[in-house]
């Protein structure tokens, strides 16, 4: 289906070049070059691709992939807040004992940096029977998700900027040090 008034073919050629194609390779699939050279298609692709309608979509297309990522920084320290926030007593049924991993919401989860299973048995070779699971969380690191978020609030500075003029005179420097040389 066309979009913004481009040909079907257009449409193609423009998302063909969307994909990372060369304009060559989207002209050649998009249209039938059957026949044509090299030079002509090139051409034929370069005219194309300064189509405003053709480089409207392929702008359109970048445009609504860059919204459907963006990564804002209201995202980015949200999640810094969940991870420097959270509360390590989330991981336990009441009875103290480690919660499945099903079971853990969706902040909880985000806090662990790993978890590691392992089954544990009793007795050894064909004796050997299943007891349960060892599950040992691993947790993001706290201090630096607060120091992240710290740094980003400004509570910390790891240099001091200056600002204004200075005026340096370096003929008269130059002079001065010259006399200081001259008189040693």
């Amino acid at each position: 289906m066309a979009r913004e008034g481009l040909t079907i073919k257009q449409e193609k050629y423009a998302q063909n070049l969307f994909k990372g194609m060369t304009q060559r390779e989207a002209y050649k699939d998009a249209y039938n070059a059957e026949g044509m050279s090299d030079k002509c298609i090139d051409e034929e692709a370069c005219i194309l691709a300064a189509n405003p309608k053709v480089s409207q979509r392929i702008e359109k297309l970048t445009n609504d992939l860059q919204l459907r990522n963006m990564v804002t920084i209201e995202n980015v320290v949200s999640e810094y807040a969940k991870l420097g926030f959270f509360d390590p007593r989330k991981l336990f049924n009441e009875d103290g004992r480690p919660k499945d991993i099903t079971e853990l919401d969706d902040e909880t989860a985000a806090a662990l940096a790993g978890l590691d299973v392992q089954e544990v048995y009793e007795g050894t070779g064909e004796d050997r029977r299943f007891i349960g699971y060892t599950k040992k969380y691993k947790l993001t690191d706290k201090k630096a998700a607060l120091d992240s978020m710290a740094k980003y609030l400004g509570m910390f500075t790891d240099k001091s900027e200056v600002t204004g003029n200075v005026t340096v005179n370096f003929e008269q420097s130059l002079l001065d040090m010259i006399k200081r040389k001259e008189d040693k």
